[in-house]
């Protein structure tokens, strides 16, 4: 007698988020629920210690769960080719022209689905998350940069290259500040983690009374500073911490209003890690698209909600496609 095939459907997968900060894993049930997490810091200066990173939080993560796992996937902030084989780049990585696919499966010798960490973000958000039901939905994630990702008719939307979605790096002040992408005036300059850094340490250094709230948090040294303390102050009500997520806010309207002229899209969801705070952010994005949006008046734009799965999107998202892919394959059997 045959023996009776495991549907992989059914099986948890393993999904991991790369950042430019952390390396997050997850293993994820068939519904999304995140059963267990592990994290490490990631190495942004090698590839082989990124990669290392990796392999350590699905190892890490194997042995806790002790069952079987159909799948791994891997999102990471990168731009990917079409076929997912190569990081083609990596503003905040090592990744060049990097064959992240072979490297990893030869390291973790599982069924693997790797690609853009946004992307993931995305299609989970669509599967489980603020997205579902939509028609077309636009991901963006607010964190050491900005990413972005896509979903048309029920399909991950990837572009003819494999990068579409990377709206972090559209040019918004010409000459602006220098990106890690090699231009200036990239939108992540003025509306993520990293801006809210750097506008902070700007607004310290010239103006260290206005900002003694601010530099009380790292002992006055403004050098110091990141997002998280301007978010953990304005929480608290500093009116200067207050006021720098709101700038955040409408450059993140200003840029959706963009987007929402090309793309017309019915939902953007705002995921990654400055979507904590929230309304903080989101009322004053939803205020500038309103004022900016072409047409405004005359046509409908796109609702602007938070990330319902906050920061395990992008491992929740991760794990998902792996086990589609799996799935897939399969049916072809």
């Amino acid at each position: 007698m045959a023996a009776e095939r495991t549907d992989p459907g059914g099986l948890p997968a393993l999904g991991v988020d790369v950042g430019g900060t952390k390396v997050a894993g997850g293993v994820v049930a068939p519904d999304g629920t995140v059963l267990g997490t592990a994290r490490r810091s990631t190495p942004t200066a090698s590839v082989a210690e990124a990669e290392a990173a990796i392999a350590g939080v699905v190892e890490e993560l194997a042995v806790w769960h002790g069952g079987p796992l159909v799948a791994v996937g891997v999102g990471a902030a990168g731009w990917f080719d079409r076929t997912g084989d190569v990081v083609l780049f990596s503003p905040h990585l090592a990744w060049r022209h990097t064959s992240l696919r072979r490297d990893l499966a030869a390291r973790l010798q599982r069924p693997l689905w790797v690609g853009n960490d946004a992307d993931a973000a995305a299609w989970a958000e669509y599967r489980f998350g603020a997205a579902q039901g939509a028609e077309l939905a636009l991901c963006i994630t607010l964190g050491t940069g900005i990413g972005g990702g896509i979903v048309s008719g029920g399909r991950l939307q990837r572009g003819a290259h494999g990068v579409a979605g990377e709206w972090g790096h559209m040019r918004v002040v010409p000459d602006g500040r220098l990106c890690a992408c090699g231009n200036r005036g990239c939108w992540e300059q003025y509306a993520s983690g990293s801006a809210l850094a750097t506008t902070a340490r700007e607004v310290a250094t010239r103006s260290p009374a206005a900002a003694a709230r601010l530099l009380h948090r790292v002992d006055g040294d403004a050098a110091r500073l990141t997002g998280e303390d301007v978010a953990r102050a304005a929480a608290d009500g500093d009116p200067v911490a207050l006021s720098l997520v709101n700038d955040v806010g409408e450059w993140l309207g200003q840029g959706i209003a963009d987007l929402a002229t090309v793309l017309d899209p019915d939902v953007v969801v705002i995921g990654g890690g400055v979507s904590v705070l929230g309304d903080m952010v989101l009322d004053p994005a939803r205020e500038r698209l309103g004022r900016s949006l072409p047409g405004r008046g005359f046509r409908p734009g796109p609702r602007v909600v938070a990330a319902a799965l906050g920061a395990q999107a992008g491992l929740v998202g991760a794990a998902d496609l792996a086990r589609g892919a799996v799935c897939a394959e399969a049916r072809r059997a």
